[in-house]
């Protein structure tokens, strides 16, 4: 007969599988079964825990209670007892009452398995209430008591919750370590257990901008957890996903809040539900509501939370509501609930974001922008600060969604402004930071080269692969991508340069010109060496479309077509590049003059096709992400005299190509044939000024640093580039699509020419869409003709573009970065 300490660890056992009416019958029996009264208290708390996962929380403190009135418990039983009050009420959270618990539950315990799974709850219990900072001790604390006992599983839970604390803290690349360490532990524990993780990790995918994928993992979570019955555990998924969507979607937030909402009461946890509600109100406020119900119901929320001792939830629900009365024309009823919200620099950082956005918004409806504009600036600057820290371009390009609602603010204040000098800041500012963090040049991590080669060696078609191969790639890229995140940064971001200094470094040839939208206005923003000025150029909804339809058209004309259709298709596009030259380009020229250009365009015209615009053809033009990036970048001085040149497998022209431009230089190393490997390219691109690779290209909008470079034995992807210790000067891409850029919030822009010019290199030229291969070969020969005269790389793509093509295909080059 099976006696009651094994049926006791066998209840336990299914209680941590979520199996709770197995474990009930389990831990029941061995209650029957007992006779020792400290045993018959340990089986009665256990049987406490799985009533409070049951909607049954008032039982089971009762029976904590009628535990505790056993006679002759040991010391330890006394520890388990308070542990398990604590735990019981961190569970409905009654986060004061739990602490207290775990307090005594410390002076009563000596055993390193007891003391680390009490330091391990406690240190969820600070993460309930928001204080990650005091979290982070508990949780090395219980990593230290459970190596003491070599037990790694629990190990790995105290490691996974410490990255998590690390997530709220704000330190994403310690975050993705400790979860990344602890997860091969913990996955094999069950689809539980594995969803639990992910939920965490999918709040670090959130973080890293990667939404879509965050959310998909949030829902596979609420769905295992709902199948398994575990309602605490779904409604905390679908609070996740809410808080997640505020932003992005309210409506699917509002709908996923009073689901955990729902859930959260439907297990008898009022406290849990008050935060569910807290992200009711949010979403309601971010669409855009404004009656006085939600003020009041946020009134009293505030307070309820504040009882909890949530002090960051309170005060983000007291700036919802302050929002709300700003709408509503209730300017100082919105000041006192501002005024009650003072964040300083250790509160998390979208508590000073929303601070900072409810003080420009009271401040813009009274009339004072210009102090407005402070507060945005001081948001911004904060984001910035934390984005810095990474040094993953994936990464630095990605958080920035965090701030995405006070840069379009900024960004419409300086339109409506009407100040050349505000506009032009906040084209500098509220847009492409990533341009302007100090790159650090991280070593070369091998495993991550391991997984490259093998990701080129699936794509190239090899055989010896025992996964199936989609699974396999798909396993690769994520490591890739997730190791690179692990990259701190410098934490150094450059100010927006003075406007003065742009002038100065401008000079009497060159002018800057900014295109920004707002909402759906375009303006432009002409500076040269005789001041500044602003263009309205209508309605971005014109643009848009004519963008839509301008790359489909480009893609068709890069395609051997009959004369007459050729014909057709040529004379579509230049109607089209025509009309967009009309609204872009053409009121400008007049202050623009005979000036070659600078160009800094918001993230809406990725993918403008800047050389062959009408009035820009002709026109030494260069693309920069900032006139503060052109202008650093300037600093290095221009050098063209090594020269590499690189032709890739099935480009029919490549050879002729590669050789033809070498012809032009007195000496230039040529990889061609077998030789055009990505170990080879690699070297060539750390010893010569000027690098031209004539190869097949892709650009990968799902994961733009996985663009690349057919070559021989594989693609040679953004990532390869984004690693190299040295970069040449120059880039020349003949090859489709390289050129094109996926862009992310905050008008980020990403893919290969911004992985060429983050690791370092001061000018890319590259086409956003197709390209015919004779018009390659024509024009980035005469290109290379152009440079060994002494042209800059932006002068010789102009000559070389008005040249033209021998077959009158268009070659929609353009140069990215400092081009002269």
């Amino acid at each position: 007969m099976v006696g009651a300490e094994v049926l006791h660890e066998r209840g336990v056992a299914a209680m941590n599988a979520g199996q709770f009416d197995r474990a009930q019958a389990l831990l029941e029996e061995a209650l029957d079964l007992a006779s020792e009264e400290d045993l018959c208290a340990r089986i009665e708390l256990s049987l406490a825990l799985v009533m409070s996962q049951t909607k049954r929380t008032a039982d089971a403190l009762d029976l904590c209670v009628a535990a505790a009135g056993r006679p002759g418990l040991s010391r330890e039983t006394v520890g388990l007892l308070h542990s398990q009050r604590a735990l019981i009420l961190m569970l409905h959270g009654e986060t004061s009452a739990a602490l207290r618990e775990f307090e005594l539950a410390l002076d009563a315990l000596e055993d390193d398995l007891l003391l680390g799974r009490v330091h391990l709850n406690r240190g969820n219990v600070f993460l309930q209430q928001g204080r990650p900072s005091v979290a982070l001790p508990d949780f090395e604390r219980a990593e230290h008591h459970f190596r003491q006992v070599d037990n790694d599983y629990l190990t790995a839970k105290a490691a996974h919750n410490l990255g998590y604390a690390r997530l709220l803290e704000g330190d994403l690349v310690g975050a993705l370590q400790s979860m990344d360490a602890a997860h091969p532990y913990l996955a094999p524990d069950g689809a539980v257990m594995e969803a639990v993780i992910n939920q965490d990790r999918a709040e670090a995918l959130i973080a890293a901008g990667l939404v879509t994928e965050g959310c998909t993992v949030l829902r596979d979570a609420a769905r295992t957890f709902s199948r398994s019955k575990l309602h605490r555990y779904q409604a905390d998924a679908e609070l996740v996903l809410a808080r997640t969507l505020v932003r992005a979607d309210p409506e699917a937030a509002l709908k996923a809040a009073r689901i955990a909402r729902h859930l959260f009461e439907r297990v008898d946890s009022r406290a849990w539900a008050a935060r569910a509600e807290a992200v009711v109100v949010a979403a309601e406020v971010e669409l855009g509501r404004r009656g006085p119900a939600l003020v009041h119901r946020s009134d009293a929320l505030a307070a309820e939370l504040d009882e909890q001792g949530l002090r960051w939830g309170a005060d983000q629900v007291r700036l919802h509501a302050a929002r709300v009365m700003v709408r509503r024309g209730s300017y100082s009823d919105a000041r006192l609930r501002v005024d009650a919200v003072r964040p300083g620099s250790h509160a998390p950082l979208g508590v000073r974001l929303l601070s900072r956005t409810a003080r420009a918004e009271l401040a813009h409806a009274q009339g004072r922008n210009g102090t407005a504009l402070q507060h945005i600036r001081a948001g911004v600057g904060e984001l910035h600060a934390w984005q810095s820290t990474f040094g993953s371009l994936d990464l630095q390009t990605g958080v920035v969604g965090q701030g995405r609602r006070l840069a379009v603010l900024g960004l419409r204040l300086a339109v409506d402004s009407g100040d050349p000098a505000v506009l032009y800041e906040w084209s500098e500012r509220g847009r492409m930071l990533a341009s302007r963090i100090l790159p650090v040049r991280p070593p070369v991590d091998e495993q991550t080269a391991a997984d490259l080669a093998e990701l080129r060696q699936l794509q190239a078609g090899g055989d010896d692969v025992q996964v199936p191969r989609p699974r396999r790639e798909a396993e690769l890229r994520r490591r890739v991508r997730e190791r690179a995140w692990h990259n701190p940064g410098s934490g150094e971001v450059t100010e927006p340069a003075p406007l003065a200094d742009v002038r100065r470094e401008l000079g009497t040839d060159t002018a800057l010109v900014a295109w920004v939208i707002s909402a759906d206005r375009v303006v432009g923003l002409v500076v040269t060496d005789a001041g500044e000025r602003k263009f309205e150029l209508g309605t971005f909804a014109r643009v848009r479309e004519l963008l839509a339809g301008l790359l489909p058209d480009l893609d068709m004309a890069a395609t051997t077509l009959p004369d007459a259709l050729a014909d057709v298709v040529r004379r579509g596009l230049a109607a089209r590049l025509q009309t967009l030259a009309d609204l872009l380009v053409t009121p400008l020229l007049e202050s623009i003059g005979d000036r070659r250009v600078v160009v800094t365009p918001s993230g809406g015209l990725a993918g403008t096709p800047w050389s062959l615009l009408p009035g820009l053809v002709g026109r030494s033009v260069t693309v920069a992400g900032s006139a503060t990036s052109w202008l650093s970048a300037r600093q290095r001085p221009l050098s063209l005299e090594r020269v590499g040149l690189v032709a890739g497998p099935r480009v029919p022209r490549a050879v002729e190509e590669v050789t033809a431009a070498a012809k032009g230089w007195a000496s230039a190393e040529v990889l061609t044939g077998d030789a055009a490997t990505a170990d080879e390219v690699t070297a060539l691109a750390g010893r010569v000024d000027v690098l031209h690779v004539a190869a097949h290209g892709r650009h990968s909008a799902e994961n733009p640093l996985f663009s690349g470079l057919e070559l021989v034995g594989g693609p040679w992807f953004g990532y390869d580039v984004d690693a190299l210790p040295e970069v040449p000067q120059v880039v020349l891409l003949s090859a489709c699509e390289v050129g094109r850029s996926s862009v992310r919030f905050g008008d980020e822009l990403i893919g290969m020419t911004s992985a060429w010019l983050h690791a370092g290199a001061r000018c890319v030229i590259a086409s956003p869409t197709a390209v015919a291969d004779d018009a390659a070969h024509d024009v980035l020969t005469h290109l290379h003709e152009g440079l060994a005269a002494g042209l800059d790389p932006s002068a010789a793509l102009a000559a070389a573009v008005a040249t033209g093509t021998t077959t009158g295909a268009p070659a929609p080059f353009v140069c990215f970065g400092a081009g002269w």
